[in-house]
């Protein structure tokens, strides 16, 4: 069984060669069944602060690779597991936090099981929703 506490801290954080910080998650998606087709559904969370819709998504640490990072994240801001499937892509982007650089790498996830019980569950709100309402109220997606 896997722990239901979140990794803590940024000492094992990585950073590039120029100081972003990196960053991982993944973009969690199912297809449900409707009367007349299969409709896809992304999986968003609510900020820590909740303010905001976003994808699950966190530090890449130095103890773990990559794909790794990408579903430890997951599972502990959204609680569901999943084929996780090739890379996106990375794009850099300044955190609304504080005043630094990160880069983002996300991965689409294919869920299979969504647990009742994760490490943030107390924080964190999951809501499914189309791909076009989620381009609605997802903080981390590029507005043209």
């Amino acid at each position: 069984m896997a722990s239901l506490v979140a990794r803590t801290g940024r000492h094992l954080q990585r950073y590039d060669t120029v100081g972003y910080r990196q960053v991982v998650g993944c973009i969690p998606y199912r297809y449900r069944k409707t009367n007349k087709s299969e409709e896809l559904e992304v999986l968003l969370i609510s900020s820590q602060k909740g303010k905001g819709m976003l994808f699950p998504k966190g530090g890449w640490e130095e103890d773990e690779d990559i794909r790794d990072a990408a579903l430890r994240e997951t599972f502990e801001e959204a609680g569901v597991r999943g084929k996780l499937e090739e890379k996106l892509g990375m794009w850099p982007y300044k955190s609304k936090r504080c005043d630094i650089m990160h880069n983002g790498y996300m991965f689409p996830l294919l869920v299979n099981k969504e647990l009742k019980q994760w490490p943030e569950q107390n924080i964190r709100k999951r809501e499914w929703m189309t791909a076009t309402k989620a381009r609605e109220v997802c903080q981390q997606v590029i507005r043209r």
